[in-house]
């Protein structure tokens, strides 16, 4: 067993939160009078993982990354959401988690895939960076073509319904060169949908969720964590989801198509 006196010598360093019988500290901050109803929830957000205040521009591409992801109509994440909520409508955090679990490499993980793809690649590159586009074209077709050659997808690219390019992507690019933020990361994502058609043989618009891995990693957050941003866009959405389902509720409906149209098939002849 510890000893009290180990117990006192015990330390858990945080530059997070902390709190004493009086007062409550975030960001060595005092969380009532320096933050409440002075910093938003996206700016906090952007605070608590880079530990530093995001610019005014740095916080509007931020701010538009989480809209853009927050929800997406019937996903698989809001119908995991509603049917969890259909289950068990007393436990309202186990539909909303059901719905995060949910983000992966085909919804969500895109973001922080596509955000650790060029990163990558921009790690790799001997020498400065590209100055012109068709640096920056012949840094992406070398790209594209190593990513097929591993067998791999190149994230960011295609769409199953944008099919002639998704709404999402000049409008977040544009906001990026408004703010003086459009870096690396952007610069190289354009340039591998330019590229796309000639490395592939057909062109493929940039996803939305492509373009948000790249302007957030182009305002230095890391890019292990980007997925976390997309489950923090969906939380809302999901919520908005749930709410809805209370308002609407199609979740039976959904769970019964499924069952009353269940067909046994014989695992002997199961192709």
């Amino acid at each position: 067993m510890t000893a009290a006196g180990d117990q006192d010598k015990l330390k858990f360093p945080t530059s997070l939160g902390t709190s004493t019988a009086t007062e409550i500290r975030l960001l060595g901050q005092d969380l009532a009078q320096d933050l409440m109803g002075k910093v938003g929830f996206g700016e906090l957000a952007f605070w608590l993982v880079a530990m530093r205040r995001p610019t005014p521009g740095e916080l509007r591409v931020f701010e538009a990354v989480l809209v853009a992801l927050a929800d997406h109509g019937f996903t698989p994440t809001a119908i995991a959401a509603r049917v969890t909520y259909l289950s068990a409508p007393d436990s309202l955090q186990g539909a909303m988690a059901a719905g995060l679990l949910g983000g992966g490499s085909r919804f969500l993980g895109v973001t922080e895939d596509c955000g650790q793809f060029l990163a990558g690649v921009l790690a790799e590159h001997d020498g400065g960076l590209p100055d012109t586009d068709a640096g920056w074209d012949e840094l992406a077709l070398e790209a594209i073509r190593k990513q097929r050659a591993d067998g791999k997808f190149v994230p960011g690219l295609g769409h199953p319904n944008h099919k002639d390019g998704d709404p999402r992507t000049p409008v977040l690019i544009g906001i990026a060169k408004e703010e003086g933020v459009r870096g690396p990361h952007l610069r190289l994502f354009e340039a591998v949908g330019r590229m796309s058609e000639t490395a592939l043989g057909r062109k493929l618009p940039l996803n939305g969720a492509g373009v948000c891995g790249a302007a957030l990693a182009d305002l230095g957050l890391p890019t292990e964590l980007l997925r976390g941003f997309s489950l923090l866009a969906r939380a809302a959405g999901l919520l908005g989801q749930i709410a809805e389902e209370r308002r609407n509720p199609v979740a039976n409906d959904i769970y019964m198509s499924v069952d009353r149209n269940a067909v046994y098939v014989d695992p002997e002849h199961d192709a």
